[in-house]
């Protein structure tokens, strides 16, 4: 673990281990099962460093995260190898994920000059009055494994830029990715106390983040239940938190679309990273004019999806990330098979060396009904639902007609239907002729409904989970004024 700037065993002397999802056999290393104790440890040390960083300057703040997104792009080909053994994600997609910690990076390092407030005329003569941000304090952030690189930074990144401190807190399944970030942020000069990383169990050291009093600020980004309970026990304590949580993301294909277009937006979505974003396409709702032929092209080219170590580049389709997972989407199998047509796929790939890996195969549902299970509940895996629906207005109906409300995407030549959609989709990302992934680190991101609470990721939005608001009122007319009455009476 990563304590006041030294890398220390956990007082209970436990470790655990990360696993290659592709090949279980492969070991990719033992780290530390922290405690309670631990976290404590790391939070005491993050708030001894928060004044002397509170008070540095923004802009020098700023410098240290360009020297961070530099050492990520100076490593990214290491990042992402290591990446994809940990996590299993394809190579490709892994060099994405690195490259989201550099954007964000830079593009936060870039609010270190630029953090701006407010200055605005005051109703009252010779007064001036204006807003800053200033940081919240000790930032308890805990991440999932699905972009064990990129989220992190999401979160780290704006939170330190602003004068906060980190006690960070990664997948158990993904440690190793969490280490080597931490490692470069070392490198890069953070401060020892501003950065701090305790690895170990939600139950054991996330709980203990969360619930306590001297942790100001929580971001987590995981499963649904997760995030309603920790807004639960922060919500004792008044902590500011930040939760980005599941998506039940829609296509919306309607009958004059380039259906080449949209099936390699809809296979991307679907089953890139395995269908293990927040923001994968599960649901794709067309029109009935062309389910069929859209059908056809998506059996055609799914078939032909290779799965494997995410490492060769013979992959298309890496695995999911263990074996709970695999049983779980298994168990969504039984489910579709009642509800629709199985049209592919639909069990776990155990052909040769799979067998010692996370794999299932590439899963097409079709007749799926807009309020069956599988087209309501997050699956988190290779598995599609084919939804035929009548027209547009019912379209819209059943992609908005989930609890969650993150990505959605529409894909037509009317540009009337693509602003009706960007208008009534009911999701915090909307895309025209595009799938559902692909968010870009300057605009928001985030949903609506149980996609999260309403605070963002990326983009200067990001700055607002991480600060408070100060109103500063300078009079320098040298005598009382009151503001609401002595301008009235001007008047």
């Amino acid at each position: 673990m990563f304590i006041a700037g030294e890398w220390v065993e956990s007082e209970a002397g436990r470790t655990f281990e990360s696993l290659n999802p592709a090949d279980r056999r492969d070991v990719v290393g033992r780290f530390q099962a922290g405690t309670a104790a631990d976290a404590a440890m790391a939070i005491r040390a993050a708030e001894m460093a928060l004044p002397r960083w509170k008070a540095t300057p923004a802009p020098k703040r700023g410098e240290i995260l360009y020297r961070f997104g530099q050492l990520m792009a100076d490593n990214k080909e290491r990042l992402a190898r290591a990446m994809t053994r940990e996590m299993g994600k394809v190579l490709a997609e892994a060099r994405g994920d690195v490259q989201e910690g550099i954007d964000i990076a830079f593009l936060m390092a870039g609010e270190g000059r630029r953090m701006f407030g407010e200055t605005v005329p005051s109703e009252l003569p010779d007064k001036w009055a204006m807003s800053v941000r200033q940081p919240i304090g000790v930032a308890g952030i805990v991440t999932p494994w699905n972009f064990p690189m990129a989220i992190p930074c999401w979160k780290m990144m704006p939170a330190l830029v602003t004068g906060n401190v980190v006690v960070f807190k990664p997948a158990s399944d993904t440690p190793h990715c969490a280490t080597l970030v931490v490692e470069l942020m070392a490198e890069a000069g953070f401060p020892a106390g501003v950065v701090n990383m305790v690895t170990g169990s939600g139950a054991e050291v996330g709980n203990a983040i969360v619930d306590s009093p001297d942790v100001n600020v929580i971001s987590f980004t995981g499963h649904s239940s997760t995030g309603k309970s920790i807004a639960e026990r922060a919500a004792r304590r008044l902590k500011r938190v930040s939760l980005e949580l599941g998506g039940k993301n829609a296509v919306v294909v309607l009958k004059d679309a380039d259906l080449d277009l949209a099936t390699d937006g809809i296979l991307w979505s679907a089953f890139g990273t395995t269908g293990q974003r927040c923001t994968a396409c599960s649901r794709v709702i067309v029109e009935e004019a062309v389910v069929e032929p859209l059908l056809e092209k998506l059996e055609s080219r799914a078939k032909k999806l290779r799965l494997g170590s995410g490492l060769l580049d013979t992959t298309d389709v890496g695995p999911l990330i263990n074996p709970a997972a695999v049983e779980k989407v298994g168990s969504y199998i039984d489910i579709g098979r009642k509800e629709g047509e199985l049209v592919l796929g639909g069990a776990a790939a155990t052909d040769g060396d799979l067998a010692y890996g996370n794999f299932f195969a590439p899963t097409i549902f079709a007749g799926i009904k807009p309020m069956d299970r599988v087209a309501q509940e997050e699956i988190f895996g290779p598995v599609l639902s084919v939804i035929p629906v009548a027209d547009y207005q019912a379209a819209m109906t059943a992609l908005n007609q989930t609890r969650y409300g993150l990505s959605s995407s529409i894909f037509t030549r009317d540009v009337n239907m693509a602003f009706r959609a960007m208008r009534d989709f009911e999701t915090g990302i909307v895309y025209v002729n595009a799938g559902t992934t692909g968010a870009e680190t300057h605009l928001p991101f985030g949903g609506w409904k149980e996609t999260g609470n309403g605070h963002r990721e990326a983009g200067h939005a990001a700055l607002d989970s991480f600060t408070e608001w100060k109103s500063i009122y300078v009079d320098f007319s040298g005598r009382l004024q009151r503001a609401q009455i002595d301008n009235q009476e001007q008047l």
